[in-house]
């Protein structure tokens, strides 16, 4: 059905929206405007800082990674040298240091006190290195010399500085020696 209002514009009715209605319409708009902007700054803004503050330690992780593992091959290569380390104090403490002998035994024969507790010479030193388990020797040492003095005594005075020496401290006692006296 069709209105047609023919009173002058002073008399008509108006027709605006009723204020109450405009309120509510307002008030519908700002809440729904305001629960958009809640959930659009939850959705973007703090979702995106929990993911940043989540993403920081797999960042740390993944820049510490590169250094862990050149710690543990360091740590490997410390491990291997100190292997080796090892293994050569262990063949040091094994060998038998010669020239250390030698000199010991020349300091013995060099204590004699210029003949007046034994005066030798050496003739013949013979060194033989060679590693035997049975009985754990590294070698021997053979010498043979003579004794510039007539007193038999000076050859029991050497032996017995022999075996007192330090030149003994890590080596069998010597073989029973044999010798003879001429003029």
């Amino acid at each position: 059905m069709i209105r047609i209002n023919l009173l002058p514009d002073e008399y008509r009715k108006k027709h605006r929206t009723p204020l109450k209605f405009t309120l509510a319409i307002a008030g519908a708009v700002t809440v729904n405007a305001l629960l958009i902007t809640w959930w659009g700054w939850l959705a973007f803004g703090i979702e995106a800082e929990l993911e940043s503050e989540a993403a920081v330690p797999q960042t740390e992780t993944d820049a510490l990674k590169p250094q862990v593992t050149y710690h543990n091959s360091l740590d490997g290569e410390r491990k291997r040298y100190a292997s080796r380390e090892q293994t050569l104090a262990q063949i040091t403490a094994s060998r038998i240091s010669w020239t250390r002998k030698v000199d010991e035994l020349i300091d013995v024969i060099n204590s004699g006190g210029e003949g007046q507790r034994h005066f030798v010479w050496l003739d013949d030193l013979n060194v033989t290195q060679n590693f035997n388990a049975r009985d754990g020797s590294a070698g021997s040492l053979k010498a043979s010399g003579h004794s510039c003095s007539d007193n038999v005594a000076h050859v029991a005075n050497f032996l017995g500085d022999v075996e007192r020496a330090p030149f003994l401290s890590d080596s069998h006692p010597p073989a029973r020696e044999d010798g003879t006296i001429s003029t």
